[in-house]
């Protein structure tokens, strides 16, 4: 259907609704504002921010204490001095902050690798809703040829039944069946209005109605299902996700058992005495200089209950990486299924169906007004011709909906819709 019968046609379909910015979009512009405004993925990305926060804070060292203590040694009543002392300390931990910054690495990383699979289930259901209401409009545009073409024919028994040519029953017939399809109608404009509303959600538009103004069709891809496996295994970000999630539970294990390494605090002082004018012991003023060091007995390392943690959830992160393998394979070759079966189909719809339907309508349609068929073989008629199209256009549909899936999930992304 050439884009520019599509964009008249869909800015039908959104006619009566109250907004004041109507604005056709092509694919492509679509994806590009989604990538560029949708909330949710600009909410997904701050957490790349704020793992590089976290990253930065990892790298800060311990911070040293400063103590200061003042003693009077009762001093005026027994002249025994005054004193004041000055003690600067740090705590000292073997291996703990590489093991945090390296964790801290990791899990940007991983971060890094669940965006860009946000990102990647996003463009498809992005693309699945912009597809869906391509499809909405065109369904809403068969409605509407069917209701232009039983309202002629109901004018046009009306003349007929004047005439004396049928009777009153068919004439009737003709404009129930046309009531009952502006019902139908109604339905399909709404149905075709939400869809255009919800596209604005993903491009992040609080005041515009996107109008598609593509086609439901692609170029056939003829893929091979080895090589997508392949591809696959290489590229998907979810599967990368699952093998940096090892990673960080392997780095957890190391901050872990480095938790259990032994530490210590250094202390250095400095005292200053004042003179002891007590008659009995004086004594004259005098420095003092003290350094200390203080290690704990780290008796709560014979609990290992921590360290073995940790090692389970090594292991539950392999185990899951392994799955996701598994879980891959397999959506690539029923995706590929799919695909393929789809593939078949618009192939036979596009090698005479459509025209074959049609040719039945128009056939029955002069036979009706020579007088040779009834009117209820024009309306089966007319049925099947709209099943057909109906047909076709969720067809279509699902063949660009399986060739995203499809590509989604080999872990790659050249979906080209026609204009």
């Amino acid at each position: 259907m050439n884009k520019y019968i599509i964009v008249i046609l869909c800015a039908i379909c959104i006619s009566e609704m109250q907004a004041q910015n109507r604005q056709p979009i092509g694919y492509d512009e679509f994806m590009n504002r989604v990538k560029e405004n949708n909330l949710g993925y600009a909410a997904e990305r701050l957490n790349i921010n704020v793992a590089e926060a976290e990253l930065k804070a990892a790298h800060v060292f311990n911070d040293p204490s400063l103590s200061v203590e003042y003693a009077d040694n009762d001093d005026r009543r027994m002249l025994m001095g005054r004193s004041v002392s000055v003690e600067l300390s740090k705590t000292f931990s073997l291996g703990k902050r590489s093991a945090n910054i390296d964790l801290a690495r990791s899990e940007k990383e991983l971060n890094e690798a669940l965006l860009e699979d946000y990102f990647h289930n996003l463009r498809l259901e992005a693309t699945l809703a912009y597809i869906n209401a391509q499809k909405l409009c065109e369904l809403y545009h068969i409605k509407e040829i069917t209701y232009d073409n039983i309202r002629r024919l109901a004018e046009s028994d009306s003349i007929r039944y004047s005439l004396g040519e049928i009777t009153q029953v068919d004439a009737t017939q003709g404009h129930l069946e046309a009531g009952m399809i502006y019902n139908e109608l109604l339905q399909a404009q709404a149905d075709a209005d939400n869809a255009c509303l919800e596209l604005a959600l993903w491009t992040g538009d609080d005041d515009v109605i996107i109008v598609p103004t593509d086609s439901l069709r692609a170029e056939a891809r003829i893929f091979a299902l080895d090589e997508l496996i392949q591809t696959a295994l290489d590229n998907r970000a979810d599967l990368a996700a699952a093998l940096k999630n090892v990673d960080v539970a392997a780095k957890e294990l190391k901050v872990t058992r480095r938790e259990r390494n032994m530490e210590f605090d250094l202390a250095l002082g400095y005292n200053y005495n004042t003179e002891v004018r007590n008659e009995i012991a004086p004594a004259p003023q005098f420095n003092g200089l003290t350094l200390g060091v203080a290690i704990p007995l780290k008796f709560s390392n014979t609990n290992r209950g921590a360290v073995k943690a940790a090692e389970f959830r090594v292991r539950q992160a392999e185990l899951n990486y392994r799955q996701a393998e598994l879980e891959i394979r397999n959506s690539v070759m029923q995706s590929y299924a799919q695909y393929d079966a789809l593939l078949r189909q618009v192939r036979n719809y596009d090698t005479g169906l459509l025209q074959k339907a049609q040719e039945v309508l128009d056939g029955k349609t002069y036979s009706y007004r020579r007088g040779e068929t009834s009117l209820l073989e024009v309306l089966d008629a007319q049925r099947t011709h709209d099943d057909v199209r109906a047909n076709y256009v969720e067809t279509l549909y699902n063949y660009l909906s399986a060739l995203a899936g499809l590509e989604r999930n080999a872990g790659i992304w050249d979906i080209k819709i026609e204009k």
